[in-house]
């Protein structure tokens, strides 16, 4: 309908090349100017479609939300660039635009100019969804020394008296950044210190890189509420930095660091940060897969009373008895405070309580060569840099070959001109 602030073409599994190809589908779009959102994930889109799109966009000053997640799929790799520049060059000319979804796209080192470009300058962003792109280190580091120039013009503008925005969401799981790209996105975050939620789950990120990620980054972040690190390595190198670091979160209200390998010691580690009673306002902690023991559980029950919204916690896959007392007493508090939320009318959909422990590892009380990397911090913070150092070489490499390659075309061009000029004499 025109007058609906929602303009979707979502999963149609539309492949549309050509502005000709395109504008059936847009009409309605082109005759809306209250559209606040836009959905074309789930389509490919050509160049040319792209850019009558683009022209399209310029228009919708009232626009807010861009989800262009999947539009890419079967397209050549020297499409994506051009198609992609269109429309974000689009994007880049509407204040309102705050939110923008670009998952599932490919924006590895060969693809993301267009990206970087955007996210360096777009003041009004506030919500940027990237998952699953296939960055890698080097593309990682682009894409985080971009945020950083957005920190540096959004309080340029700042400076100039105008309202600007934070940056709040920041979700990039699934990319392998990897140690390499740590040190670029630590510097992302100390300077987007008012964001709220991060998830940069299933990224490779090995204990070093954690490690320098939260002591030098996030550990500036004093207004998030959300933190989902799922599926990376923290060790107990790791878990010792979060515990450094998970007191400044006093507005923390989900902290996932599943599958992460925190370590027996990590559990504990972690446990007795949070009893210290800087996290009131936590009410979902995910910690299944992490070898956490008896000690570690124990903490964690004894923790409670300094975390008096806590609802849920996630503990399978650990390392101790599920007949262990701990465990009744975590479930009897958390029973007590879901019926006392239901008395108060909450939503009986909310989540609430233990998870199933159907996959407890056996317990292991051997702690004296548990997690060597822990010894070393100085060290594991060279490391880091050095494997950003690697891939930034790798993305000059990259600069030096297209540029070669451009200067092979150009003389290719020349030479062509020498020999139409000679055959043209007379």
């Amino acid at each position: 309908m025109a007058d609906s602030k929602v303009f979707s073409l979502e999963g149609k599994s539309l492949k549309l090349d050509t502005a000709e190809d395109i504008e059936p589908h847009i009409k309605a779009l082109r005759e809306n100017d209250d559209v606040e959102e836009v959905r074309f994930l789930g389509n490919t889109l050509g160049i040319g479609a792209s850019e009558a799109l683009a022209k399209v966009l310029e228009g919708k000053k009232k626009l807010q939300v861009a989800n262009f997640a999947d539009i890419f799929t079967a397209r050549l790799l020297s499409e994506i660039p051009p198609a992609l520049s269109h429309l974000l060059t689009a994007l880049l000319t509407l204040p309102n635009l705050h939110t923008i979804d670009l998952s599932d796209n490919a924006f590895g080192l060969n693809t993301q100019a267009p990206l970087v470009d955007f996210l360096s300058k777009h003041v009004p962003l506030r919500h940027l969804i990237l998952n699953n792109n296939g960055l890698g280190p080097a593309a990682g580091v682009l894409v985080a020394d971009a945020l950083t120039a957005l920190a540096a013009k959004k309080e340029a503008a700042r400076k100039e008296g105008k309202e600007v925005p934070n940056l709040e969401t920041v979700i990039c799981g699934r990319n392998r950044l990897e140690n390499g790209s740590m040190a670029a996105w630590a510097k992302a975050y100390a300077a987007h210190n008012g964001v709220k939620e991060v998830k940069m789950t299933q990224n490779g990120i090995r204990q070093e890189g954690i490690t320098h990620l939260l002591s030098n980054g996030l550990s500036h972040a004093s207004q998030i509420e959300t933190l989902d690190l799922q599926d990376n390595t923290f060790t107990a190198m790791g878990a010792k930095a979060l515990s450094d670091v998970v007191g400044n979160w006093t507005e923390l209200k989900e902290l996932g660091v599943g599958d992460c390998l925190l370590s027996g010691r990590g559990g504990v580690a972690l446990a007795n940060a949070l009893k210290k009673g800087n996290n009131k306002k936590l009410e979902v902690l995910r910690l299944q897969y992490n070898e956490i023991n008896a000690k570690g559980l124990k903490g964690l029950a004894d923790a409670h009373s300094q975390l008096p919204v806590l609802r849920r916690v996630e503990l399978n896959g650990n390392q101790f008895d599920e007949e262990d007392e701990n465990i009744d007493k975590l479930r009897e508090v958390l029973e007590e405070r879901k019926e006392a939320a239901d008395g108060r009318g909450a939503d009986d959909e909310d989540y609430w309580g233990l998870d199933d422990l159907d996959d407890l590892e056996d317990p292991d009380t051997d702690d004296e060569d548990e997690d060597e990397a822990a010894k070393a911090s100085d060290e594991e913070d060279e490391g880091v840099e050095v494997e950003e150092k690697a891939a930034r070489a790798l993305i000059e490499a990259q600069e030096a070959e297209e540029e070669n390659v451009a200067e092979e075309k150009d003389k290719k061009v020349d030479d062509l001109a020498d020999v139409l000029a000679k055959t043209n004499i007379k």
